[in-house]
């Protein structure tokens, strides 16, 4: 079920950057579409009553690959959370480029004022 909403939340932001004609909702489409990734990420690491990814000393190795959260996919989205803030402060800062040389955000504005 909550997969589900991963595919939704990556939906929604494929129709903000495929339909809309804003710049910014392109760029929040494009953020939404990545959460839900992250939340797929995470959601596929996840251990239903999972011990944590640190052996204890005197522990059973078989008993603790069985149970222990796999952290790999958390290490993988906290690294795309960090290149995520990356590229949304440089879109941003395109966006504010764009606005300030056009005047506004719509990108058909923005094709008729450049031609």
């Amino acid at each position: 079920m909550i997969y589900a909403l991963c595919l939704v939340l990556v939906g929604i932001g494929l129709y903000g950057v495929v339909a809309k004609k804003n710049v910014l909702k392109i760029v929040i489409g494009l953020m939404i579409m990545e959460y839900g990734i992250h939340l797929l990420l995470i959601l596929i690491g996840y251990r239903r009553n999972g011990a944590f990814a640190i052996m204890q000393p005197g522990q059973d190795p078989g008993a603790y690959a069985s149970a222990a959260v796999d952290p790999l996919p958390q290490a993988l989205v906290l690294t795309s959370i960090v290149i995520s803030l990356g590229v949304l402060a440089l879109l941003v800062a395109l966006c504010l480029r764009l606005y300030e040389k056009y005047g506004t955000f719509d990108i058909t504005e923005m094709r008729r004022l450049r031609g």
